[in-house]
């Protein structure tokens, strides 16, 4: 039994079967990737994940409670945190205020800009923040304004931000998505700091198979909708059956 568990989750949009059948099980603290072509139904199955959308039939269980019909809120406060394809962060704030306002959310409850704009900074909140940062190798860059980070340092934000409400799993849908090389290999390093060091369970959605195979233990690969191959990343080297969804090659 793992963390969570999917089970004959299917979504339609109109005459589209989006997701069909789905069935997963992400154990606790290991790293599971999430991987497929375009049009797969990643992106629907994460969002299922996360209470966005509603499956049409199946479960989504956290352990051992449902995710779905809950609010937003009300996952994260489960113990799921969920990292964006593009960074979700408050441009027009500091790092260090970006990072404060989710440490207020763990503390009090509530995820609020009110919470730095119109309450003086409580000396715990500020100490959590600048330890995070500490954490995240982005002490130096705490009082610059968040628009002008470049993308990968934006991931490295948010992710701390995510790891400062101590979720026991963390969802990141293709964290790497328009980074450069050596953006992509220190969000990889850090993400294997994280996975080292903290007592969490991660699952990945990302299409650089470099980011995978260096961080995955376990591979789940979508075709249509349909888990096509769950296996180790050993083993999902030269699969004929990925390499057909893939590369459209002859199984």
């Amino acid at each position: 039994m793992g963390i969570l568990e999917v089970k004959n989750v299917g979504k339609r949009f109109g005459g589209l079967q989006a997701l069909g059948d789905v069935n997963l099980s992400v154990k606790e603290n290991t790293v599971h990737a999430i991987i497929g072509p375009n049009g797969a139904g990643k992106s629907t199955l994460l969002n299922c994940l996360v209470g966005k959308l509603i499956p049409d039939t199946g479960s989504v269980m956290f352990d051992g409670q449902s995710v779905l019909g809950r609010k937003p809120f009300e996952i994260n406060q489960m113990g799921i945190s969920r990292v964006f394809q593009t960074p979700e962060i408050f441009g027009d704030l500091s790092v260090l205020e970006n990072m404060m306002i989710p440490c207020f959310a763990k503390r009090d409850g509530a995820f609020s800009l009110n919470a730095i704009s119109s309450v003086p900074a409580q000396k715990d909140v500020l100490e959590k923040a600048e330890a995070m940062l500490e954490e995240m190798n982005m002490a130096d860059k705490r009082h610059m304004h968040s628009a002008s980070l470049s993308r990968g340092d934006k991931r490295r934000l948010e992710i701390g931000m995510c790891l400062s409400q101590e979720p026991r799993l963390l969802l990141l849908d293709e964290p790497t998505a328009g980074m450069a090389r050596a953006d992509t290999n220190n969000t990889i390093d850090l993400l294997k700091e994280i996975k080292e060091q903290r007592d969490i369970t991660i699952a990945i959605i990302e299409h650089d198979m470099h980011v995978v195979f260096s961080l995955a233990d376990r591979i789940t690969v979508l075709a249509q909708g349909t888990p096509l191959v769950e296996d180790d990343p050993q083993n999902i080297r030269g699969n004929p059956k990925v390499r057909e969804a893939y590369l459209g090659e002859s199984a």
